[in-house]
């Protein structure tokens, strides 16, 4: 007599998930979004890999990808985009070849590899309709004001990280260790919803849904004043500039007005973080005459990559030799750290592990052979989302803007790190866009 044993059976629920990500991959870029919510516990930020939930569904994605076009599911990369990838990834071998320690330098190839190539392309390829486009943006928009609700709970009941000796600095789930988290993801929410909604104003739009997004964004703007970030404020000030001014130049006059009278009824009138956000603006503009300790720290940072780079110009010191070189280039007066307490972490000094601009670390870690790969990226990539005025390209030509003024003062790392690849993503998808569209034209 024969034994039958009982087949498994897997959940309907789970199968019709499975068959939804299998239909539309941008699910898991969706996903990937969402997931940067989910708390760490990181406390050791020198450790050399960090794996988050995010990460794991971004790579899940690639994998996804790279089956769908084994399989031939998915339209070929583009020439133009394969030659733009395809140059960050020859510039960070090379520098890891020529590294002052390959072996340290091997994981900076990985990062940077799934950062700028492997996520952005498969963010790029599970973009293939309007559907996906609102989909990817709708998940921004959902993890800020996830993010937004408990920054804005943490300044309310003060029990955020501490800012002038009070812990009111909204970080959302991200902890004083990831200072510029919240601020990053509710700064991405905040454009896309103002990009969303914009899109809708064309004939045949969803009035509820332009409200809707309207609403998100002005809500959006109180948690990232708590949050006390002067660069994403000043990231997010120059992206919804540019984004007002592609979509409508006196619809710019009328939002700078109606931001401003805001801005007076919150602060002035109802007091809503007023000493502390009129005390950091006008911080602001004293960054170089008087500047204060994190400022300074910057500065000789900057100069810390400059003096790296002039050792190794051509192909520089290798990914992730900055925190092995900064001692012995550093001035004296640089601080040892900086400091960081909330709730949960008590105090800690955290270790400045780089110089905290995107453009001098690619200089002093890859050289003049990284800054130029990186260059033709970000600018062929700006030029592709500036040849579309509408939907999800003006989206993307907000988000990118905010990453390419804010590596000014600051690089990749942390757990939002992520969220830049998606962003990629989908101004590489906005240029793909546009060049179909002259091609079509001509």
């Amino acid at each position: 007599m024969a034994l039958t044993l009982p087949v498994p059976l897997r959940p309907p629920a789970l199968t019709r998930l499975g068959g939804a990500v299998l239909e539309r991959p941008s699910l898991l870029a969706a996903a990937t979004v969402l997931l940067v919510c989910v708390p760490t516990g990181e406390k050791d930020v020198t450790a050399a890999v960090h794996i988050t939930a995010a990460d794991l569904a971004s790579l899940a994605l690639v994998g996804l990808t790279a089956l769908n076009l084994l399989r031939g599911r998915l339209p070929a990369l583009g020439r133009t985009t394969c030659v733009l990838l395809g140059g960050i990834v020859v510039s960070a071998a090379v520098a890891t070849v020529g590294s002052i320690d390959p072996a340290s330098s091997l994981t900076g190839f990985v990062r940077l590899t799934q950062v700028f190539v492997l996520v952005p392309a498969a963010v790029l390829c599970s973009l293939r309709d309007r559907t996906d486009q609102r989909l990817v943006l709708g998940s921004f928009v959902l993890a800020a004001l996830i993010q937004g609700v408990v920054g804005a709970h943490q300044y309310l009941t003060r029990t955020g990280a501490s800012y002038t000796g009070q812990p009111i600095r909204a970080v959302g789930t991200f902890g004083a260790l990831d200072i510029m988290g919240m601020s990053t993801v509710v700064a991405y929410g905040l454009l896309a919803a103002l990009a969303l909604a914009l899109a809708e104003r064309r004939p045949g739009g969803s009035p509820l849904l332009r409200r809707g997004m309207f609403a998100a964004a002005a809500f959006l703007t109180f948690p990232l004043a708590v949050s006390f970030s002067r660069g994403s404020w000043i990231a997010t000030g120059a992206a919804a500039a540019v984004l007002l001014l592609r979509a409508d130049a006196r619809l710019a006059v009328r939002g700078a007005v109606l931001a401003l009278a805001a801005a007076v009824v919150l602060v002035g009138g109802l007091g809503l973080g007023a000493s502390g956000v009129t005390e950091r603006l006008s911080s602001i503009g004293s960054v170089s005459a008087a500047p204060d300790q994190s400022v300074s720290d910057r500065y000789d940072l900057w100069a810390t990559a400059g003096r790296i780079w002039q050792d190794h110009p051509v192909h520089g010191a290798g990914p992730k030799a900055f925190q092995q070189l900064r001692d012995s280039h550093a001035p004296l007066r640089l601080s040892s750290g900086s400091d960081a307490a909330d709730p949960t972490i008590g105090f800690q000094r955290e270790p400045l592990l780089s110089p905290h601009n995107m453009y001098f670390l690619v200089l002093s870690e890859q050289g003049l052979i990284g800054i130029t790969a990186y260059a033709a990226l970000f600018l062929g990539l700006l030029l592709g989302c500036l040849r579309h005025t509408r939907g999800a390209a003006l989206a993307a030509l907000a988000l990118l803007t905010w990453v390419l003024v804010d590596f000014l003062y600051a690089d990749i790392g942390g757990t939002t790190t992520v969220l830049t690849s998606v962003v990629l993503g989908l101004a590489a998808g906005a240029r793909a866009t546009s060049t179909a569209s002259v091609r079509e034209a001509r």
